[in-house]
């Protein structure tokens, strides 16, 4: 029987390009051969091109994502999407392969999108009951009064950039001195920007997906940052220890996995997500959800499959049938 064509999708255009690539790496590495033949795909600034099995690169087609290999002209069956950031976590390319009718396993167009941006995702889950900080938000060009803010607001505070992933441009702010430095930081990176409450709890995360069409939620991650917060370095550099299952009663673990289950259903997601929550005074306060998560060997989603029985292998290839369910 011939096996499935999957396309891995890795860099993207953002300033988590290294971190995707990684990810990629390790989905490339984990599928199984035996099913599929698994092709590495780079979406890059400087191209979009499909490597070969000694890693030779040519480029792809965009009419329709096909490329060339040994001669052969190849549409894949179904990407493996594992782009952090633009263009593949806020819903470009899977308008695309929707457009093009290639399957992918991360989330639809519209559901990346709205969860890529901050104000609008938690504007939605909070109509519907979920427990979100205060937050304030700025657009570039526009004038704001520093006092109203934090009237609104108060400290300590994050500023953050309201598209962007991986904690670049976030800043926890303590007192009035800092507050234009961080505003400043956040618009580097985004033309608008979101100003929180900082909350005062315990930080975890959970991993949600579908199987056979059903919600399954991950065993919860609890994250001790060395940094003041949950930064690049304590993500990416180790500076954090990321404690699977978390040290919370059973009542808030199931309180926080079926919080993160009711976010996956309201903005009715696909493939993996992971939702990060700050558990005060035992109630989960939602801070964002990821439709594209880390998938490298430091990356926390990876270490949930492994708490709750599966190989990374069994994960991936669910996470690819479910995709391929749905053409």
């Amino acid at each position: 029987m011939a096996k499935i064509r999957v396309a891995v999708a890795m860099g993207g255009y953002s300033s988590e390009v290294d971190i995707s690539l990684q990810s990629g790496e390790i989905v490339c590495r984990e599928l199984d051969r035996n099913k599929y033949d698994v092709i590495p795909v780079h979406i890059l600034k400087e191209g979009w091109f499909a490597l070969d099995g000694r890693n030779n690169r040519t480029e792809i087609d965009k009419a329709d994502f096909s490329f060339q290999i040994d001669g052969e002209k190849i549409i894949p069956d179904v990407i493996f999407n594992t782009i952090h950031g633009t263009p593949g976590e806020d819903g470009y390319m899977a308008a695309y392969w929707e457009l093009l009718g290639i399957p992918q396993s991360s989330t639809g167009f519209y559901q990346a999108a709205l969860s890529f941006n901050k104000r609008d995702s938690l504007s939605v889950l909070k109509h519907f009951g979920i427990h979100c900080a205060n937050s304030y938000y700025l657009n570039k060009g526009t004038d704001y009064d520093l006092e109203a803010i934090i009237r609104t607001i108060g400290f300590p505070c994050f500023v953050k950039p309201n598209r962007a992933g991986s904690s670049f441009g976030v800043s926890k702010v303590h007192e009035m001195e800092g507050m234009q430095a961080a505003i400043d930081k956040a618009f580097s990176e985004d033309h608008e920007i979101i100003i929180e409450t900082a909350l005062n709890g315990t930080e975890v995360s959970v991993g949600a997906y579908r199987h056979k069409s059903e919600i399954k939620v991950l065993p919860v991650t609890e994250i001790v940052s060395e940094n003041e917060f949950f930064d690049y370095e304590a993500k990416y550099l180790g500076k954090s220890q990321e404690i699977t299952p978390a040290r919370i009663s059973e009542t808030e673990t199931e309180t926080v996995q079926l919080e993160a289950m009711k976010v996956y259903n309201l903005l009715n997601m696909k493939g993996v997500t992971r939702s990060d929550f700050i558990i005060q005074d035992g109630i989960p306060f939602f801070i964002e959800t990821n439709t594209t998560p880390g998938l490298s060997s430091e990356s926390i989603v990876p270490k949930m499959a492994r708490e709750a029985g599966m190989t990374l292998t069994e994960f991936f290839g669910i996470l690819v049938d479910e995709a391929l369910s749905k053409k």
